[in-house]
């Protein structure tokens, strides 16, 4: 199941790539999760009884976890991937973890050891390097630098999905706090509606081809929708920390499938940067893998 979550996870980042052919980076987001909404609304109208009831005074921060935490992130990730290549954005969302590390430090007081602190170095150099030099011309064009940064802010949003979510895990399964976050928070993309912030989205829509459909369906249904549920399936059978291994290959796939759809240069610095994220992360879940024998199970028994 994890094998199938990464694949998903990891043809998202070329997928953006066709969409934003056809699209621009709001309206990608719109649509993609109009149809991930669309889904959700489906399965609350028919399988109502397997989501945890909402509670009135969750719906805000609800809405703010899902705003920022889910919508923020892919358009951060979309912006970025207009100039910088899906295997550079996968890596460098790829410091998710990373970041989590970070953010647990300063919010839930927890311990970064020198194994932890290590790995978030080693990461964010890499990051450094492929933001700078990933490509021949990355070091001198303005707007790789600006892409690479708005991923890292993608990155960023995810970690504080995360963070801010363990607490409404202990009233909410996982599944419909994901559900629940998604659709309020796709209520926040309503103003990007309006033709003042990115054009007009139904002569883009109207003009889309059918490998544009087809690109926007793979990442509302494939890469959002049923990536997340396998991904809490998984959580019921094995800890987070014995799963997160697999996030490990989703750069190493996505910048073998960019490389055969776009032929997206594969340069000594990318490879050097990409090591050393992967290495860094490597590090930090070597050092919580043990703590999380003990520290998770009780937390995923609230999964599902």
């Amino acid at each position: 199941m994890m094998l199938a979550a990464v694949i998903v996870w990891a043809l998202a980042f070329p997928f953006i790539k066709i969409g934003l052919e056809e699209l621009s980076f709001i309206n990608l987001t719109i649509m993609r999760f109009f149809i991930v909404c669309l889904v959700l609304i489906i399965l609350l109208l028919l399988r109502s009884k397997k989501f945890s009831k909402l509670h009135k005074k969750d719906i805000l921060p609800i809405f703010i976890l899902g705003f920022f935490g889910v919508m923020a992130y892919h358009l951060g990730l979309n912006y970025g991937e207009r100039f910088i290549s899906p295997g550079a954005a996968s890596l460098i969302i790829a410091t998710i973890p990373v970041f989590i590390l970070i953010l647990a430090a300063i919010f839930l007081k927890e311990k970064i050891t020198i194994k932890k602190s290590s790995g978030i170095l080693l990461s964010l150099s890499g990051v450094v390097i492929i933001s700078a030099w990933g490509t021949q011309s990355a070091s001198i064009e303005i707007e790789y630098v600006y892409a690479a940064l708005a991923v890292l802010f993608a990155a960023i949003m995810g970690a504080f999905y995360t963070i801010v979510g363990k607490k409404l895990l202990e009233r909410y399964s996982g599944f419909s706090l994901t559900a629940y976050a998604m659709l309020l928070g796709s209520l926040g993309l309503i103003p990007l509606l309006h033709p003042l912030f990115d054009g007009n989205i139904i002569q883009q829509v109207s003009e889309l081809s059918l490998t544009g459909w087809f690109a926007i369906i793979f990442l509302g249904v494939f890469s959002t929708v049923i990536g997340y549920a396998i991904w809490y399936i998984a959580l019921k059978i094995k800890s987070a920390s014995e799963i997160s291994a697999y996030l490990y290959a989703i750069p190493v796939f996505s910048t073998i499938v960019s490389y055969i759809l776009f032929n997206d240069e594969i340069t000594l610095f990318f490879i050097v940067g990409g090591a050393l994220v992967i290495l860094g992360l490597a590090i930090v879940n070597m050092k919580t893998k043990q703590a999380g024998k003990t520290n998770m199970p009780s937390q995923d028994k609230k999964v599902d």
